[in-house]
């Protein structure tokens, strides 16, 4: 984790001193149900829980111990013992280290989804919150790049918020497949704990009991749900790449907010730079680059190995708390948007009505005039704004071919800006919901 991208509470989810306390609760749980169900003494389950939930693990001291045993969760029940005393003999029985570990790291895994929901849902909000406000603000659409046909800047706006709402959806799916507890001992048979021992601590902890295991939680969960950072992530860098493309110096129709005293560089006191979703695109970059070790580990040897252990020590923290800074960055980001109608205008007229052809061609053929000599007409007519910055009206009322079949006063008609947000209302509606 590189502290200048990563926000508390997401660190917090990632901490030693949380696995720790995790790993602990797991370990009460399963001693809480063997004492359920007879098979340790009800007063260690009671002690162990009491001393255990005073304890203050120390990090520094456990690893200390793991430079001996050269086991993680070895350390971890050493200190605990420390600190439990006898009945801690009663601590771990049946269970397998795996049981530990992958029940830790399900917790983990939808804790820190939970917080990137909460994130999705601040910048749902303030996607449509600006959607509203720019409904009908007019705009120019683009494909390739290029000047397309008109739309508006609320539309462009409540694309992203369909896009973010269904990532939104997909992190729950996520969240509830990759939430599962697994307390079924060596190889996953149960043969040394009672399957009600997985249950109970399930039950505790939120979780789902995992239908079959081998020694460890299928990693087919744990790759859908990093892939599913990754997907986010990629809708994060669209994002930000419109903004990027919007605040370019011969566009400038939305800019991000530049505050008070900030500086755009180091050399030039004029620059007023994308940083914020330059920055989100680079983010957006490592998260996705998560998904794919995620996926190789999914392919494990028989019922385990450790080859997936030191990529998800890695990619965990990193890849939620990656995601967690950016999509709290693009929410500010859309929240404190500038946003320039009038340029959006003055670019929206640019290139002399070139933008109303396709109503044009329409026209035509509704006239009579074949589909291909239509096309012929209205493109010739374009080409030469194209080159000479000329009025598109004023040359299709000249061309004797266009104005046989069209009258001036028809032509201007086809001109009208209001043809193309006629829909919104049932865009916004199909995208929000009705009002």
């Amino acid at each position: 984790m590189i502290p200048r991208y990563t926000r508390p509470e997401m660190a917090a989810v990632w901490s030693p001193e949380t696995r720790f306390r995790i790993w602990f609760e797991i370990e009460a749980h399963a001693a809480a149900a063997m004492a359920e169900i007879g098979q340790i003494p009800k007063e260690a389950a009671s002690v162990i829980w009491e001393k255990g939930s005073k304890a203050k693990f120390d990090v520094a001291r456990i690893d200390e111990i793991e430079r001996e045993v050269k086991h993680d969760v070895i350390a971890f029940l050493t200190h605990l013992a420390e600190h439990v005393g006898p009945e801690a003999r009663f601590v771990h029985q049946g269970l397998t280290s795996s049981d530990v570990l992958d029940t830790c790291l399900a917790v983990q895994l939808v804790r820190a989804a939970d917080i990137l929901i909460a994130d999705i849902d601040r910048l749902l909000a303030a996607l449509k919150a600006r959607a509203f406000e720019h409904k009908l603000t007019p705009t120019i659409g683009r494909s390739h790049g290029i000047h397309a046909e008109p739309t508006t800047f609320g539309l462009k706006l409540a694309q992203a918020y369909a896009e973010f709402d269904r990532a939104r959806a997909r992190l729950v799916t996520a969240r509830e497949e990759v939430g599962t507890c697994a307390i079924s001992g060596a190889v996953g048979t149960f043969a040394n704990i009672d399957p009600r021992i997985e249950a109970y601590v399930a039950a505790k902890l939120g979780l789902k009991p995992e239908p079959v295991s081998t020694q460890v939680i299928p990693r087919d969960r744990h790759a859908m749900y990093f892939a599913t950072l990754g997907v986010i992530a990629s809708s994060l860098e669209r994002l930000a790449i419109e903004v990027r493309h919007l605040q370019r110096t011969e566009v400038l129709e939305a800019e991000e907010f530049f505050s008070e005293g900030q500086k755009g560089s180091s050399a030039m006191p004029h620059k007023r730079n994308p940083v914020l979703s330059e920055n989100i695109t680079g983010l957006a970059r490592m998260v996705r680059g998560y998904a794919l070790p995620a996926m190789e580990n999914v392919a494990l040897w028989h019922e385990r190995d450790i080859s997936h252990s030191s990529v998800e020590r890695m990619i965990g923290p990193d890849a939620t708390v990656t995601l967690d800074f950016a999509l709290v960055r693009a929410a500010g980001l859309i929240e404190k948007l500038v946003v320039y109608p009038e340029n959006m205008r003055g670019n929206l007229d640019r290139l002399g009505g070139l933008v109303h052809s396709q109503r044009v061609l329409i026209a035509l053929t509704n006239k009579g005039v074949s589909r291909e000599d239509a096309y012929r007409f209205v493109q010739r007519n374009a080409m030469r704004v194209w080159r000479e910055r000329c009025d598109f009206l004023e040359l299709l009322k000249a061309d004797p071919d266009v104005s046989k079949a069209l009258s001036a006063s028809e032509l201007a008609a086809l001109f009208d800006l209001g043809y193309h947000t006629a829909h919104v209302d049932t865009i916004f509606t199909r995208v929000f919901g009705k009002a």
